[in-house]
């Protein structure tokens, strides 16, 4: 056995350095969303990041700090912080009471901004959005300077006080940051630190009326709440002279955090992304943020998935600087991985075929008969159930055959097999309709058959699953899917809508499952054997009163190539 110790991801080696040289007694961390949308699987990977961390270093009392970047009143809601909220929690992290916002520090962001002006490192810019633009130059172009930017600072700070009143029009001005309108890095021309919006907060209601731009606010924030390690995902890489020049020339302890940029999690045949989320269910192609065909936290929670196969997942992406689209069939194997260890078992059917066992009443004078049935054969601790088994009983149609192929090892004429847990049945004869369809199969069970083999010249080479005809349930099943038909939605020509799969999403309204599932409460997951991972809907569903099943996700991966 290797006694080397487990390596360490970049980020965690950073963080093990600056604990071992004393840079730091602790770690405060922070996960960071703008509460504009629901949160995505992109997302699970900073938070398990910045939490876990956190939970790994606990000894030294360090932290993960849930804060929301309420910046943006026109596209932030109270609906989208209550969801982030319970996601978190939902993925199994405890923030504690380091919630913050924020609008919490509007006053502070106000405070920092003034004293720039004061400094000469900002400046109130008049031009109107285009000419700023214009005057921004591009990669190979330097930008222009504001006639607005050797303003004095009485100046500046009396015109931004007006701002503040709500007595300057929206897009009349804005606060730059005085920095080098000819620097390489287009986030150093004079970024925009405030603009105006006449819109109510959340929050604060018509408290403000402008607001801080996130590379402001963000480092201040950090500071403020005295995070040691700001993560982020790479497209801030850019972004990062910025939040250390904010840093640097505000009044903020001495010990700035430090801006650190990992890979993003990305998956094959998926969309993410909030705006493109919210596009899809503004034109209804999805039923809400957590319809389960959508890879939001809210959705996938719906779907079925364990929180403890993101993390999973997590863990195994890894955390890096390169680039790259992990294909999603290595997410449905985390969930099946973890769903079979921990979904108990249950039958049912869900295009039903009905049998009937002719002979069933000859040795079961009550009409029924109780059979055990292992709940989780991965897990002995699970223990068993009693399912009843009666003389009707429910199959699969796909279970019968008439013509039936040399290799079809189901039920057939004359055919025998086995009712998982139950007895071994046999093929007397069938019933059809005007047009055909089998509507009923008789067959006879075969006694002391439970537990054991075939008798003597039967050929019984499998089993099938069943519900008892008089004790089943109603179920509605709803088949989730992919919802893209291409690996790559996003670069396929004339957008991700072209790649839509149509069959994403069949409803099945006449199941038929054992009766354990009367009492199922909602978020019930389960394995409906032979046939997939199954949860209860955490929203339609009605304990005692409407059974209403997702499909989580198939035994085996029906995408392979």
């Amino acid at each position: 056995m290797s006694t080397e110790p487990e390596k360490l991801d970049f980020i965690r080696q950073i963080i093990a350095d600056d604990l071992a040289s004393g840079k730091h007694e602790t770690t405060v961390t922070r996960f960071p969303p703008e509460p504009n949308g629901y949160l995505h699987i992109g997302h699970a990977k900073a938070i398990c990041l910045s939490f876990g961390i956190a939970q790994e270093n606990a000894t030294t009392g360090a932290r993960c700090h849930l804060r929301f970047d309420d910046t943006n009143p026109a596209k932030e809601e109270t609906e989208y912080v209550e969801s982030i909220i319970e996601d978190v929690k939902w993925l199994g992290f405890d923030y504690g009471d380091n919630l913050f916002f924020a609008s919490d520090y509007f006053d502070f962001f106000y405070d920092c901004a003034v004293n720039l002006i004061e400094n000469g490192k900002a400046y109130v810019d008049e031009q109107s959005p285009e000419q700023i633009k214009e005057n921004r130059g591009n990669v190979t172009t330097a930008g222009t300077n504001s006639p607005f930017r050797d303003r004095p600072a009485a100046e500046s700070i009396e015109r931004f006080a007006q701002m503040k009143a709500g007595e300057v029009a929206e897009g009349a001005a804005v606060l730059r940051a005085k920095i080098d309108m000819a620097s390489p890095n287009m986030n150093l021309r004079d970024p925009i630190l405030y603009r105006i919006m006449h819109v109510d907060h959340h929050r604060t209601g018509d408290a403000w009326k402008i607001y801080p731009m996130y590379d402001f606010a963000h480092t201040l924030e950090d500071a403020k709440e005295e995070i040691t390690h700001s993560l982020c995902t790479l497209e801030f890489e850019l972004h990062r002279p910025l939040y250390e020049w904010v840093a640097e020339h505000s009044p903020i302890p001495a010990h700035a955090p430090r801006q650190i940029e990992f890979s993003k999690l990305m998956l094959t045949h998926t969309v993410m992304g909030k705006r493109k989320i919210r596009e899809m269910v503004e034109e209804g192609i999805v039923a809400g943020w957590d319809d389960p065909r959508l890879p939001t936290l809210s959705a996938i929670r719906r779907l079925g998935y364990p929180p403890a196969a993101i993390r999973n997942l997590c863990q195994e992406v890894g955390i890096t600087k390169f680039k790259g689209t992990t294909d999603i069939a290595v997410l449905e194997k985390a969930v099946r991985d973890e769903l079979n260890k921990t979904a108990p078992r249950r039958m049912g059917v869900l295009n039903p075929l009905k049998i009937v066992i002719t002979n069933f009443d000859e040795g079961h004078p009550d009409g029924v008969l109780y059979c055990e049935a292992k709940n989780n054969p991965e897990d002995e601790a699970a223990g068993t159930r009693q399912v009843p088994l009666s003389k009707e009983l429910y199959i699969e149609r796909d279970d019968f055959m008439i013509d039936a192929p040399k290799k079809y090892f189901r039920l057939k004429p004359d055919g025998a097999v086995r009712l998982r847990g139950g007895y071994i049945i046999l093929c007397k004869s069938y019933e059809q309709d005007a047009d055909g369809n089998v509507t009923v199969v008789n067959v006879e069970y075969l006694p002391d058959t439970i537990g054991k083999s075939a008798p003597e010249g039967i050929k019984c080479k499998t089993a099938i699953h069943w519900v008892s005809a008089e004790h089943a349930v109603d179920a509605e099943i709803r088949l989730y899917d992919r919802l893209f038909t291409n690996e790559a939605p996003d670069e396929v020509e004339g957008g991700f809508r072209e790649c839509l799969n149509t069959e994403s999403l069949t409803v099945i309204p006449t199941a038929k499952l054992e009766p354990s599932f009367a009492e199922a409460p909602a978020e019930f997951s389960c394995q409906l054997e032979r046939i997939g991972y199954f949860t209860t809907d955490r929203h339609d569903h009605e304990e005692g009163e409407k059974i209403v099943l997702n499909r989580t996700i198939t035994l085996k991966d029906s995408w392979k190539k």
